[in-house]
């Protein structure tokens, strides 16, 4: 409980959000390019296009789990 009302504290102090996030993305987009295209042979379109795709699995693989989560803890209550 604590962390939880640190971190919405640091939050309400941040300026720039997305300057604060900014890293992460790069991160994130990095990891996928080298999932994608991990000897860095493809051209920068086509890199591009495979990231995307990446992205969106990652995403709706993301999804996927959370309806799952949803639906086991309404089936546990019934």
């Amino acid at each position: 409980m604590r962390a939880q009302i640190a971190a919405h504290e640091s939050w309400a102090k941040t300026p720039d959000r997305a300057a604060r996030t900014a890293a992460a993305r790069r991160g994130l987009e990095a990891k996928f390019e080298r999932e994608v295209d991990p000897d860095g042979v493809l051209s920068p379109v086509e890199r591009a296009k495979r990231v995307e795709n990446a992205r969106k699995a990652y995403y709706a693989r993301l999804a996927l789990k959370s309806a799952q989560a949803r639906k086991a803890r309404k089936g546990g209550r019934a």
